[in-house]
């Protein structure tokens, strides 16, 4: 991971001042780096050793932090890791060039290890992404989606980052289809559990702990599966306030949702859901050596849906 922050830093590299220094805000953060971390790790259960799996990590984080950047311009966030997010900081016409900055800085490190199948892969996941932010966009303030709509905008826009990261550790080693795809399978797994917990924690977490605003969610309209289990377990009266904040946004009665989707258990069903695909991904690792990176990769599972922040 070190070899990647340096990788990282340097490919950030600009002749224009505000691209270095919105670039280098917004990565400077810091953040989880699961994405690479993943990679890295199927990569060297598989013995690949080479550099290009560092470049091909910071692809993956440089493809993530453009979406975090064109994400909080469109959910109109001001805060994220624990500061104000850049959008806030430097505004919205800057937040979206520099997020086309790293997106295109990505391709051009793609190109330069000169394998159409890491172009295939990482081509294939920036456009469903994009599919991703529009189906959520869709959704936005919509009570009456289903579950399975909600599910596959987390497919399309978190898990197949994830899907992308894993399967190019494999990909690099030129591992064969069938590890290639358990691979893939596991990061679909894990990117859509990690979500999960994701959209729990918006009803179950602190600000201080996730580094952002509590109920950002439910302002921006996000009918995400807390929301919607608690419509389908609660009273009518229950499902009636949460429809109408999910179609107003509005969160001056969030405490009173929280107790609804706690008592409802929709908090749970929720878990239970993310514990469900974390097992999916460790089940996907039997196809990996039994080594001490198939091990962390395992461990990483369970963190997913373990944690505060």
């Amino acid at each position: 991971m070190a070899e990647v922050d340096q990788v990282i830093h340097r490919r950030l590299a600009s002749k224009v001042a505000l691209v270095n220094q919105i670039s280098n805000y917004i990565v400077g953060a810091g953040g989880k780096r699961v994405r690479p971390m993943l990679l890295l790790l199927i990569a060297r259960a598989l013995g690949n050793d080479n550099s290009q799996r560092h470049e091909l990590a910071a692809v993956v984080e440089f493809i993530h932090t453009a979406t975090l950047l064109h994400d909080d311009v469109v959910d109109e966030s001001n805060l994220r890791r624990g500061r104000q997010t850049a959008n806030a900081m430097f505004g919205n016409a800057a937040s979206v060039l520099v997020g086309d900055f790293l997106y295109s800085r990505a391709f051009q490190m793609m190109v330069s290890t000169n394998r159409l199948r890491v172009l295939d892969v990482l081509a294939e996941a920036t456009n469903v992404i994009a599919e991703g932010e529009v189906l959520q966009l869709m959704n936005m303030h919509d009570p009456d989606i289903s579950v399975d709509d909600y599910l596959r905008v987390i497919e399309y826009k978190t898990a197949k980052l994830f899907e992308a990261s894993a399967r190019l550790g494999a990909v690099i080693t030129d591992a064969p289809a069938d590890v290639e795809e358990a691979c893939a399978s596991y990061g679909r797994a894990l990117g859509t559990a990690f979500q999960l917990i994701d959209d729990l924690l918006d009803y179950e977490g602190s600000t201080a702990e996730l580094g952002k605003n509590i109920g950002d969610d439910l302002r921006e309209g996000k009918p995400t599966l807390p929301l919607l289990v608690a419509m389908q377990r609660g009273t009518p009266e229950q499902r009636e306030l949460i429809r109408n904040a999910i179609i107003s946004g509005e969160v001056d009665r969030m405490p009173q949702i929280v107790e609804i989707v706690k008592a409802t258990g929709a908090l749970d069903a929720t878990r239970e859901a993310a514990q469900a695909q974390a097992e999916l991904a460790k089940q996907c690792l039997a196809k990996l050596p039994d080594c001490e990176c198939r091990d962390a990769l395992q461990a990483l599972a369970f963190d997913s849906i373990n944690r505060s922040s």
